[in-house]
């Protein structure tokens, strides 16, 4: 139980101590006027009070990924519930903080946008492509997995659950900001709530389960998978969201629409983080306690972390208490999924200098984009996953080295981005080039010889590039004036 406590003791702690010193660097204007003022619109751009924007962020982060990533991650043992510590605060919280404030300062402009600003046209045009992808991509993984869910809790076809949440992702992500997602989030958010403070009371309250049973500070430091498989570097695709996540770079600019004020930053956008971190730790620890460590835990998932999901909370709550429990995971994915066909029409709305005032131009944006989603949700689960788990931490090296730049360009602190910015690409490099599914198959020592050395190129070059100036757009290169 002690080990659990402590990691979420030093959570928390990191949105105190290390969330006030990444905001100090990045220093607040209180007296500066938020996009939600200066572009109010009625639908995109609306004023929120903190706390509910800090609630819609928290969801729109908070899919399946805090949940079933650390559940698959807890295959590794312990060591997983050391990434979500360390990454969270040192690298996530970074990423949401810098994807959120670069938004207000850039009028709420999406991660293609401000990566065009700070890397240039060649960054704004592939990552355009890619957010879309990986947009697309979480939107149907986020249909996919809580259809499933509610299929097996009600009996009734999973099909049914697919053209119902459908219907509404298609009806959150054209009406405006405040109609649907300002209204039921809270709602949600109570459901949330009693997931997590529910399930952990009962993980460390039950006279069956022990807490991390015989686990002990040395299991922290090895691989425990049970399939031998390598920790190095799959257990940081693996746990995204929950550590660090490029998805949530996607999100983030949402609610820079929607802030009030610059001094709430680090509350919305870091301490979002933090409480998804607080939700993969928890989940986590249930994985490894419930089963009774990772020989049982991968006996009880049997391939589908939703499995443990459905069995744990039943199981710790009763037949009621895992009936809401479950409902609770339900909800984190499709308060993600409609925020992320809702990112997409904006991405694609920048791309196009389309308006979104009418309605009409939203539905020519949203229509095809719910056809193209409805294809790939006839592509195998497992798949799908697998490609938004490398395309996820791609887009948070894109976000990290944009912050990167930024800082770089206005003579601040820039290394709290860019180490992580490095480890990351060095992560993604490496998988790319080891894995024999998605990449070339190469030995990981050679593997991890090569990311690191690419990974040091583009560290360098970046800094040349970013302390130049050259070939970057230089229409906004003073965010902080005004």
């Amino acid at each position: 139980m002690i080990w659990f406590l402590l990691c979420m003791a030093l959570l928390i702690a990191g949105y105190f101590f290390y969330g006030s010193f990444v905001e100090r660097v990045f220093k607040i204007n209180e007296r500066r006027r938020t996009p939600a003022f200066t572009n109010q619109d009625g639908v995109d751009y609306v004023p929120l009070p903190k706390r509910k924007v800090y609630l819609i962020q928290l969801l729109n982060i908070a899919g399946v990924g805090p949940i079933f990533g650390p559940i698959l991650g807890a295959l590794y043992g312990p060591a997983a519930m050391l990434w979500i510590v360390a990454g969270c605060i040192f690298a996530g919280g970074v990423h949401d903080y810098f994807s959120g404030m670069l938004s207000v300062r850039h009028q709420g402009q999406s991660i293609p946008t401000l990566a065009g600003h700070y890397l240039g046209d060649w960054a704004r045009r592939f990552v355009n492509i890619f957010a879309i992808i990986l947009l697309l991509l979480v939107g149907v993984v986020f249909i996919s997995a809580p259809a499933g869910l509610l299929g097996r809790l009600t009996g009734y076809s999973e099909l049914m659950f697919i053209g119902l949440i459908f219907t509404y992702y298609f009806i959150a992500t054209i009406v405006p900001v405040d109609k649907v997602i300002g209204r039921i989030y809270p709602l949600f958010g109570l459901l949330l709530l009693f997931m997590s403070v529910g399930m952990t009371l009962a993980l460390l309250f039950s006279s069956q389960h022990a807490t991390l049973p015989d686990f002990t500070i040395s299991d922290f430091f090895q691989n425990l998978n049970p399939n031998n498989m390598p920790l190095w570097p799959a257990l940081f695709i693996t746990i995204a969201c929950g550590a660090v996540s490029g998805f949530h770079a996607t999100q983030s600019p949402l609610m820079a629409r929607c802030i009030e004020n610059e001094k709430n930053g680090r509350f919305v956008f870091y301490g979002a983080m933090i409480g998804e971190g607080l939700i993969a730790l928890i989940w986590c620890a249930i994985a490894l306690s419930y089963f009774g460590g990772v020989d049982g835990l991968n006996n009880g998932m049997s391939g589908n972390p939703a499995n443990v999901v459905y069995e744990a909370s039943n199981g710790l709550m009763g037949e009621v208490g895992g009936f809401i429990a479950v409902l609770g995971v339900i909800i984190l994915p499709i308060t993600s999924g409609d925020t992320a066909f809702r990112a997409a029409r904006l991405v694609l709305a920048e791309c196009f200098n389309i308006k979104q005032t009418h309605l009409f131009r939203r539905l020519i944006l949203a229509v095809p984009m719910f056809i193209a989603g409805g294809i790939l949700t006839q592509v195998d689960f497992g798949i799908i996953w697998r490609y938004f788990g490398v395309a996820n931490q791609i887009t948070a090296a894109i976000m990290l080295w944009t912050a990167s730049a930024y800082l770089l360009q206005n003579r601040k602190l820039h290394w709290i981005s860019t180490i992580p910015a490095m480890f990351m690409t060095t992560v993604v490099f490496t998988f790319l080039l080891n894995s024999s599914v998605l990449g070339f198959g190469q030995p990981i020592l050679i593997a991890t010889g090569i990311g690191s050395l690419l990974t040091l190129l583009i560290t360098v070059a970046l800094i040349k590039r970013a302390q130049s100036g050259s070939g970057l757009d230089t229409s906004l290169q003073n965010p902080d004036l005004g």
